[in-house]
């Protein structure tokens, strides 16, 4: 009683913040507009396959659909129990609906997967979708900010989240209520960022971008998300209006305090910049002057990541209450090794 009241407490001030309030309009208003909110420039696909791929499978992970699946799957297997999962911040559910594709095409039935998103137009096209496919009695949509969700009082077998963490506010209490909800059995699996507040660049990673934007070529500098010619980069802060990024930086942090590592990957920083929305779409893969350049940028990334000089802006983990003997890591790239420790 005394967490739930605590809970309550938290959820009342946070729900009644007119900065909050504000930042979830924004937010909403540009959500609404997205169509598919993980669609990537071309480029993007050319350095997961050549660079993150190889990592991917190192680590045992088939593909993003397939490391979801691959949790659930295992727990509809075990003893045959009715499982439910849920999707923090799922957005239009269009992975929720591959994953829950896969796994009834591989015979599993005993199971529901719950979307859980603020958003309702969003999640309205995902029941919609679902409907289509004839899935909807294996999935429920939920309508509800991640801060002012109640788990129910069953277990959950798979807690994921794919790119929502870094929306997030109230990471605390989110992270109390997921580790609640996992009981012995279950793993909490994300994939997500965890750079710096807004997707900013931290100092070290600034002065390294600041070298390659002055011997790069100036087409590559048109920025297609802000709709300008960035001769020098800037290091924009994407959560001043709503909550992109905007506790990004202690994501990570969270997570060693709150949970135990079955599974850890950390990779990207500087790459991040010529390969996601804003400039990504000023190169063009079948360019092999283009192909040099984000080989020669991702190269440098890698080199500077395992060094320690940077450190990683993305995560794929598996994590579970329970201390996990012998964890998966990628190398040296512990969760320890990849956490900055100092703000500043």
């Amino acid at each position: 009683m005394a967490i739930f009241n605590n809970w309550l407490k938290k959820i009342t001030t946070l729900s009644n913040n007119p900065e909050y309030k504000e930042k979830l309009r924004k937010e909403l208003d540009v959500f609404n507009k997205i169509e598919n909110v993980h669609a990537l420039p071309k480029i993007f696909h050319y350095w997961s396959h050549n660079y993150l791929r190889p990592k991917f499978l190192e680590m045992g992970v088939r593909g993003i659909h397939e490391f979801f699946f691959d949790s659930m799957y295992a727990a509809c297997q075990r003893d045959g129990i009715p499982q439910t999962f849920v999707s923090i911040g799922s957005g239009h559910c269009e992975i929720e609906i591959k994953i829950v594709e896969m796994l009834v095409a591989a015979e599993c039935n005993n199971f529901v997967l719950e979307c859980l998103d603020i958003n309702s137009n969003m999640l309205q096209r995902g029941k919609e979708l679902a409907e289509q496919k004839n899935l909807e009695k294996y999935m429920r949509f939920v309508n509800e900010d991640a801060s002012s969700w109640a788990p129910p009082e069953e277990t959950f077998g798979v807690v994921m989240a794919h790119q929502s963490l870094h929306h997030i506010v109230d990471l605390e209490l989110l992270f109390e209520k997921i580790k609640k909800s996992l009981g012995k059995q279950g793993r909490f699996l994300t994939s997500d960022i965890i750079g710096r507040n807004g997707h900013m660049r931290w100092p070290e990673a600034m002065s390294r971008i600041d070298e390659i934007w002055a011997d790069m070529p100036e087409r590559y500098k048109y920025n297609h998300a802000l709709k300008r010619f960035e001769g020098k980069y800037e290091n924009w802060d994407c959560s001043t209006d709503g909550f992109e990024g905007i506790r990004a930086q202690d994501v990570l942090p969270l997570l060693r305090k709150y949970f135990k590592f079955e599974m850890f990957l950390g990779y990207g920083n500087l790459i991040d910049i010529f390969v996601d929305r804003a400039f990504g779409h000023n190169f063009d893969p079948a360019s092999q002057e283009d192909q040099k350049f984000i080989d020669k940028v991702a190269i440098l990334d890698d080199q500077l990541i395992e060094s320690g000089e940077l450190k990683p802006t993305h995560i794929i983990a598996i994590m579970r209450n329970a201390q996990v003997e012998n964890p998966r890591v990628y190398r040296h790239l512990t969760p320890e090794f990849c956490t900055r420790n100092s703000a500043y």
